[in-house]
């Protein structure tokens, strides 16, 4: 009977150890595809009793099946297990047996991190740029005052208070060419201020706390449970300020609770510290009023950065930092004596961009199209993938697909092995979060990132590799 592994006649006298089972295994199964002794359709045993049966454990397995349907010799769909690919067996001495598929470049793209580049709205920002060349006066295109044009100073102020709630004033705002531009002048005057560490989230981006370190900057991350990041214990950490993501955290994407808020900002007070808050797509939230960034529940501790980046394009390389009084003249001086890392032409643009409207125009439309495709995402989860689970979908343009554990990496050389870009959730953990998160499997699924045409086929092909 083909269902049960003991007539399958494939000798697996193993006499490896370690990682090299794992191997041995693969190996072993491969070449009884091959040489034709599992039949093109024979249904595999489970993981779990083949894992019996062989007396290893059934993540060996996992893997080691993983792998074969990766390499084109397995077959493995919800409801009918794992199965031997119909043209995966060709004789044993054919010239014409096939050989493993090697990994192609990605055709369809989930990265988080990415709007929809597609969409940028290129005919209205033309029309913004001509008519800001037009009004500009002949010293806008000389080297410019270090915080950035006024006129999107004065823009920012504007919209910053009317659509995220944030309190400042042209004077504090330091245009920068995107957030790690803002984070590296940041870090570099708390180090000038003798800090020694930064607190962060135990999720979040390498990029950012390389930076924080590069300026001489332990970065220390914070407890995370399933209500999100914990903040009562910031005194315990002995860092002078902290980094975080409030609205949207990422990439968990939970919000950060009021109580948390609240116990964040009465550190800040209590010790001088300095809360930075890292607003990244506060413009696209979908099921309920958008939260209020933190800046403005006390703007004399709370250093608020946004930028382009989402909302337009990232090569747009255009942010914001708005900061505290105390704060603004050394953050000055650290960017230099001219502005010499943003282009003034960009800055008018985006400043007549805002002012006439166009702006808030593109973000609704964006908001619009962002939602439907989460909508889409979720459907197809619950008619393809009913036993994955999105989390954090409530705003932003990822979600988190939670993962039967151990079958992270396997289920992203799945999708490598169907040109499908994926990342994991643990990529975004903190080296040194051990004690400060527990580790689970998942996904981070960007669902800006493909264009409206790529859309379908994407979604399709995340679903067929999902368990």
């Amino acid at each position: 009977m083909q269902e049960s592994w003991a007539t399958l006649g494939v000798d697996l006298h193993l006499e490896l150890g370690g990682s090299r089972l794992r191997r041995g295994l693969t190996d072993a199964l491969r070449e009884a595809v091959r040489s034709g002794r599992l039949a093109a359709g024979t249904r595999l045993p489970s993981s779990r009793s083949l894992a019996a049966d062989l007396g290893i454990a059934r993540n060996t397995v996992a893997d080691a099946y993983a792998d074969l349907v990766a390499e084109g010799w397995l077959t493995a769909r919800q409801g009918s297990g794992t199965r031997v690919a119909e043209r995966a067996v060709a004789a044993p001495d054919s010239a014409t047996a096939p050989r493993p598929r090697s990994p192609r470049g990605p055709t369809h793209s989930l990265e988080p991190g990415n709007p929809d580049l597609a969409s940028f709205p290129r005919a209205e920002w033309l029309k913004s740029a001509r008519r800001a060349l037009s009004a500009a006066p002949h010293d806008a295109l000389g080297y410019g005052d270090p915080r950035g044009r006024v006129e999107l100073r004065t823009a920012l102020a504007a919209y910053l208070a009317r659509a995220r709630g944030v309190r400042t004033d042209p004077e504090r705002i330091v245009i920068c060419s995107g957030f790690v531009h803002g984070l590296r002048l940041l870090a570099a005057v708390l180090r000038q201020r003798g800090l020694r560490s930064l607190a962060v989230e135990s999720y979040g981006l390498d990029v950012h706390w390389g930076v924080a370190e590069a300026a001489g900057l332990r970065t220390v991350p914070l407890p995370f449970d399933e209500l999100g990041t914990c903040t009562g214990g910031l005194a315990g950490t002995g860092a002078g300020a902290v980094l975080l993501t409030p609205s949207h955290q990422f990439p968990m994407g939970v919000p950060l609770r009021p109580d948390r808020r609240a116990a964040v900002v009465d550190w800040a007070r209590r010790t001088g510290g300095l809360i930075l808050e890292d607003d990244y797509d506060g413009e696209f939230r979908y099921d309920r009023q958008p939260v209020g960034v933190l800046q403005g529940l006390d703007p004399d501790r709370v250093v608020y950065v946004g930028t382009a980046s989402k909302s337009l394009a990232p090569g747009l390389r255009l942010g914001w930092l708005v900061l505290p009084p105390s704060l603004a003249s050394e953050v000055v001086s650290a960017k230099g004596g001219t502005d010499w890392s943003c282009g003034v032409l960009d800055q008018l643009t985006l400043a007549e961009f805002i002012t006439s409207g166009a702006y808030d125009r593109h973000v609704r439309a964006s908001r619009l199209r962002y939602r439907r495709r989460r909508d889409q995402l979720v459907e197809a989860l619950a008619a393809h993938a009913p036993s994955v689970r999105a989390t954090g979908i409530a705003a932003g343009l990822h979600a988190v697909l939670q993962l039967p554990p151990g079958t992270e990496q396997s289920v992203i050389r799945a999708a490598a092995w169907q040109g499908l870009l994926l990342h994991g959730l643990n990529r975004y953990r903190h080296e040194d979060a051990a004690a400060a998160a527990e580790p689970y499997d998942a996904l981070v699924v960007g669902y800006g990132t493909p264009p409206d045409h790529a859309w379908s086929g994407t979604l399709d092909a995340l679903c067929r590799v999902l368990p």
